[in-house]
């Protein structure tokens, strides 16, 4: 089982949960209908990776990146970034079908995580950025969210089971698009403007 870092220890998530659709710019960017729900999906254990490749048996990536929490005794306790990696062109077609997106979402090595830095009564309001190659090409901030983290947690809860480890990942903003090879990613969190960490991974 794949495992995470929360400042010094470690956790193994049984799932990831996602949001999805909880920026209205990505939601036009995609062309996409604003859900009258939170839209929900997860992803196993075995899609956690430390490695970013640009494809995926013979399709395509794309990166969303994404504000992400872990769990434990029910509450938030870190926070973190992630890299949600979408095959586009096959869950364009599953969505066309109205069939579910596991297998454009939940694959092997469908999600990158920073470690985790842990949460305290302070952390108000988060942003973050991607660069990639020094370019910055996604900024998120919770203020932006349709539902906020408070909100995420409270919904997911209502049905379902969250273990100590697991990962709630809450959607992205506008600016997603393909896996390049050879790029760098680098990742930035902020909490009431103060950087919290910073990640960089190299795409294989």
């Amino acid at each position: 089982m794949n495992s995470i870092k929360l400042v010094s220890e470690e956790l193994t998530p049984t799932k990831i949960v996602c949001v999805g659709r909880n920026y209205t710019a990505h939601i036009a960017e995609l062309n996409n209908e604003t859900p009258d729900q939170m839209v929900l999906f997860n992803k196993p254990n075995s899609a956690i990776t430390n490695t970013l490749f640009a494809a995926h048996n013979g399709d395509t990536l794309h990166y969303e990146t994404e504000l992400c929490f872990v769990i434990k005794n029910k509450k938030f306790v870190g926070v973190g970034l992630g890299l949600d990696l979408t095959k586009r062109t096959v869950q364009s077609k599953l969505k066309n079908k109205g069939l579910p997106w596991e297998r454009a979402k939940a694959f092997n090595g469908s999600v990158i995580l920073s470690d985790f830095v842990e949460l305290t009564d302070a952390m108000k309001h988060f942003t973050f950025e991607l660069k990639i190659n020094n370019e910055v090409i996604q900024q998120g901030d919770t203020h932006f969210m349709l539902h906020n983290p408070d909100s995420i947690l409270h919904e997911i809860s209502e049905f379902m089971g969250l273990e100590d480890g697991d990962v709630v990942m809450t959607g992205t903003p506008s600016g997603v698009g393909e896996v390049i090879a050879e790029s760098v990613f680098t990742v930035r969190l902020y909490a009431n403007e103060q950087c919290l960490l910073e990640q960089q991974w190299s795409v294989s």
